[in-house]
């Protein structure tokens, strides 16, 4: 038993000197990527914000959804579609039967083939789709400086950043699944001017958040008091970066609530096993002799 302490230990402070002197090269090698070396993207890694439905307990703040649907149907819709989303599960922000009725009734979508055999348009129902702004991917990528907005159904859950050490290994016991949500806040907020030296193509826009390079070309989409509030909170673009966020982390996955409820109902279940498979063991072995 002391030999196979020892060794553990042993393995233990080999892969800590590993670890330092990997991180070390690091260090080195950001300090050589600094001085002009080929830039690694994002520039700025998003910072980690508080979102409601964060952690084993998190929840949806239906409020902050419904500000942002208001926020996606009147800036983001103009460019990006959610194809996966239908109008009916709106019902789950709150919203009534009828209210879902009259929210669909806003677009319209094709149908067909009619008995003529010709394709129509007609206003949407609840069981239909977000529809595309657009008719194909083409003509998204002619009206957008050549690159054709992302449907937005499950973006939150398709973009995010990865998290170096040592976050990663504190995410092993308190898992980490707001990177999304992260990333399109610090995206939608991150809209500055270039450095001094640092020059963009024509027809971009500097985003030191942008994970694929330094500038999009999506122009800074939101501003201050574009979008009009019921409830009183506050018009600014960080609050609407935060609720679209929200709004389509819901759209990724509408579940959510109801798949930590089942978590958090079969980690009871299996400690509750533990204990009595545990005292099963030890009644079926008390009179035995060891």
């Amino acid at each position: 038993m002391k030999k196979l302490v020892t060794g553990i230990l042993s393995l233990a402070v080999v892969a800590g000197l590993g670890l330092g002197a990997a991180l070390a090269q690091g260090e080195e090698a950001g300090g050589e990527h600094a001085a002009g070396a080929t830039p690694h993207y994002p520039i700025h890694k998003p910072v980690q914000q508080d979102w409601t439905f964060g952690g084993l307990f998190g929840h949806y703040d239906k409020g902050q959804l419904q500000r942002g649907l208001k926020v996606y149907t009147e800036v983001c819709s103009a460019c990006h579609s959610m194809s996966l989303v239908p109008f009916r599960t709106l019902e789950d922000l709150g919203y009534s039967e009828a209210q879902v009725k009259a929210f669909a009734a806003n677009y319209e979508v094709q149908d067909g083939p009619n008995g003529d055999g010709e394709m129509f348009t007609r206003k949407a129902v609840p069981s239909d789709h977000f529809p595309s702004p657009f008719p194909n991917k083409e003509a998204a990528a002619a009206a957008n400086n050549g690159a054709a907005p992302p449907d937005f159904s499950l973006i939150a859950k398709a973009r995010g950043v990865e998290r170096g050490f040592p976050q990663f290994v504190f995410d092993i016991f308190w898992p980490y699944q707001e990177g999304g949500p992260d990333y399109i806040h610090a995206l939608l907020t991150g809209y500055q001017d270039p450095p001094e030296g640092v020059q963009v193509a024509e027809g971009t826009h500097y985003n030191p958040y942008f994970v694929s390079a330094s500038a999009l070309a999506m122009a800074k989409p939101i501003s201050d008091d574009q979008v009009t509030y019921d409830d009183g909170a506050p018009q600014t673009v960080d609050q609407y970066a935060r609720d679209v966020s929200a709004f389509l982390m819901w759209a990724a996955e509408p579940h959510l609530e109801e798949r930590k409820r089942t978590g958090f109902m079969v980690m009871v279940f299996l400690l509750i096993l533990t204990g009595l498979v545990y005292l099963t063991k030890k009644s079926v072995y008390a009179n035995k002799e060891h």
